[in-house]
């Protein structure tokens, strides 16, 4: 088992832009660390008190004034400090809010690097208030999960996150965890008495509610992927149906080539779209359909791949076709081959055809399928089927209720482990025969996968996986 280790340079002074690079009204430039006060008074000049001090200024005081470098006047900024340990590194920490072209932060940065602070590595400042006890791992991932989230569901679910709720529940089954492994090691030294600290009906019991709570989470894991990530949405369907049309019609822009010659689309595109609360990762695929050249076939072969990881499909079929039905036996066979994914039914080209809606009801019929007419290049049909979409996504929503969702694929796996070696316990209790020392040991195993999650045993290569994916400046 290992322990947060503090890696070289910890309270070293670092400095970067907290801000994008770019042009705009203002920009943030932040030092964090030992002794930035001292650096930010030898840069820094107040407005009409020449005598102002940074190491005497109480905390969260924004002071106006000027930077300079060895050339002389850099830019007006607004200087805010953050005394330690009301800061969130935990350390003293000093912002400078100044005019936001590219040139003015490049030159107020050089002028900090110069005094002494060293360039922040990626996710620096976030991994110091993990370090300093500020926030717990999980916590330090919801900040990075709040800052990239696409939709406001993905976005509550991080800030639910970041104030502790998930926190609160892995670290009071951490608690009850500690406390029956605790009882057990304890029996260990009183094994010449026989002593029982919990009996092994308490125990079974508890084990249970454990091994709960956990595959709930476990469970949750669906649904907090889908809001993370957006609905796995692939678009389907034999060649010329229109998949490209739909899907440029879905984004407003032409993302996808369009032509009538059939197998134009050899690879799969992926584009977000994000309609009323949710977000689909939608994936336009190659034409399904027997013959074609070789790299025609490993695009089709593709195509399946990404529908057996799908959440949703959107079937095409070109209901202008007289034997449009004939693929009623193939749609039948989406739904039984891909019985994870929820399948609508698109009847494209309702334009061309006459009649279309005698033909969309012998559809509903015939495939047991939800389904939308539509012409995806007249746009006609589009705003129902955009609403069926989203009614689909809020389904997939409810299959997962939870009021405590897991978002990360890391988490996932850490509490899948953890709650294998649950069920490795609850095996030796029930089989009455294995000692207290085996049952122990799975619950440390136990423990250690949940204390990953929220860094009570981490190391340090986790800790750069997860920082590494943060921006400079965060």
């Amino acid at each position: 088992m290992t322990t947060p280790f503090i890696f070289p340079g910890q309270g070293h002074p670092v400095a970067a832009i907290a801000t994008p690079v770019g042009v705009g009204a203002l920009a943030v430039v932040r030092i964090s660390g030992t002794g930035v006060f001292d650096i930010a008074q030898r840069v820094f000049r107040k407005k009409n008190k020449p005598t102002f001090r940074f190491a005497q200024s109480k905390g969260f005081r924004a002071h106006f004034g000027t930077i300079h470098d060895g050339d002389g006047l850099i830019d007006e900024v607004v200087a805010l400090v953050f005394r330690s340990p009301n800061s969130f590194t935990m350390e003293d920490m000093v912002e400078f809010s100044c005019h936001g072209g590219p040139v003015v932060v490049k030159h107020i940065l050089k002028v900090l690097l110069d005094e002494g602070c060293r360039l922040a590595e990626p996710g620096e400042f976030t991994r110091r208030a993990f370090l300093n006890g500020r926030i717990d791992l999980l916590q330090a991932e919801a900040i990075g999960e709040m800052i990239h989230a696409r939709s406001e569901s993905a976005f509550r679910t991080a800030v639910n996150q970041m104030q502790g709720t998930l926190s609160l529940r892995l670290n009071a089954m951490r608690e009850r965890l500690l406390c029956s492994c605790a009882l057990l090691e304890l029996e260990l030294d009183f094994s010449e008495e026989e002593v029982e600290f919990q009996s092994r009906s308490q125990l079974q019991a508890e084990l249970h509610l454990l091994h709960e709570e956990l595959s709930r989470l476990v469970e949750s894991y669906q649904h907090g992927r889908i809001l993370k990530e957006g609905v796995a949405t692939v678009i389907a369907g034999r060649a010329n149906a229109g998949k490209s049309t739909l899907l440029n019609a879905l984004l407003g822009e032409e993302r996808s080539i369009v032509s009538h010659i059939p197998g134009t689309t050899r690879d799969y595109i992926e584009e977000y779209f994000l309609h009323e609360k949710s977000l689909f990762r939608l994936t336009d695929t190659a034409g399904l359909r027997e013959e074609g050249e070789e790299i025609e076939l490993e695009g089709i072969r593709r195509s399946f791949k990404k529908m057996s990881e799908a959440d949703l499909i959107l079937y095409l079929l070109d209901i202008s076709l007289e034997n449009y039905l004939d693929e009623v036996s193939r749609i039948r066979e989406f739904c039984l081959q891909y019985p994870a994914a929820s399948v609508i039914v698109v009847a494209n080209k309702i334009d061309l055809t006459v009649e279309s809606a005698d033909r969309l009801q012998q559809l509903c019929s015939k495939t047991g399928c939800e389904v939308c007419g539509i012409s995806a290049a007249l746009g006609d049909g589009l705003d129902l089927f955009k609403h069926l979409m989203s009614s689909m996504a809020e389904g997939l929503d409810k299959r997962h209720e939870s009021s405590v969702l897991v978002t990360s694929l890391r988490h996932y796996e850490a509490l899948r482990n953890a709650s294998d070696a649950l069920e490795r316990a609850q095996a030796l209790v029930v089989d009455g025969e294995s000692g207290a020392e085996l049952i122990a040991l799975e619950l440390r195993i136990a423990l250690e996968y949940v204390g990953e999650i929220t860094g009570q045993v981490v190391n340090e290569e986790i800790l750069n996986l997860i920082f590494d994916r943060f921006c400079i400046g965060k």
